[in-house]
């Protein structure tokens, strides 16, 4: 069935009458945004230690094999220190060929080979971390790849920095809240970021010594970062 003009403008009108209207976007939400932060300091209650077994040889097996005995009497020195097996770890292997002749000659030529074992290890009594990095040196270690300082169980130190972050950033929200005039209201976001943190400890190495390697360990700083936005009451 065919319309006519006067039908075909008659509907056209009806279609956009029933057509719903465009909603307004609501206003955007007053508020003020602030950053707090905490900060906890801690004395360290565990050590890691990256230490490093480096051996050459005129083939690989012989670079491999005195590679392995001084591993092994690493291991030994660091469990006869106290050390547990599941805090000792190796974490690095590498056997690579010692080339010459680069500059010299135009068909450079294997001389030799390097092994390299990194042993990864866990010390939870600090006050035998002088000793242990003795011992690690004894007919085993030598390379001290680092040393760093932490907290076998931070979690309580980081709640703590959290609810030292909240606080501050409740004070600087009242603090410029009061400045403008305003009264806080809900809070309408909240963002934390944390991160743990150690002063680069002062030590030195001498193999064989008749003391203890000298450590200190300082404090750890436990930082946490509170984002929290408020509405601005009307």
């Amino acid at each position: 069935m065919r319309l006519t003009m006067a039908r075909r403008i008659a509907l056209a009108l009806a279609l956009a009458f029933a057509a719903p209207l465009p909603v307004s976007a609501e206003p955007p939400v007053p508020q003020i945004t602030v950053t707090g932060e905490g900060r906890v300091d801690r004395a360290p209650d565990l050590a890691t230690l990256s230490l490093g077994v480096t051996t050459q040889g005129a083939t690989a097996a012989a670079a491999m094999a005195a590679n392995s005995a001084g591993v092994a009497a690493v291991l030994a020195n660091l469990t006869a220190a106290g050390i547990a097996a599941a805090d000792i770890q190796t974490s690095g292997l590498s056997l690579n060929p010692n080339w010459i002749g680069y500059d010299a000659s135009p068909t450079p030529r294997i001389d030799g080979y390097t092994a390299t074992n990194t042993v990864t290890v866990r010390v939870r009594a600090l006050g035998s971390l002088g000793a242990v990095l003795d011992a690690a040196v004894q007919d085993g270690a030598n390379t001290l790849n680092g040393l760093a300082f932490g907290l076998a169980d931070p979690d309580p130190v980081l709640d703590e920095a959290r609810v030292r972050a909240v606080a501050d950033a409740q004070r600087r929200a009242a603090l410029l809240a009061a400045a403008a005039g305003v009264t806080l209201g809900r809070v309408l976001s909240i963002s934390d970021s944390v991160g743990v943190g150690a002063p680069a400890p002062m030590y030195s190495m001498y193999a064989g010594s008749a003391a203890p390697v000298p450590v200190s360990g300082g404090e750890v700083s436990v930082l946490a970062t509170v984002t929290i936005s408020w509405e601005i009451a009307q």
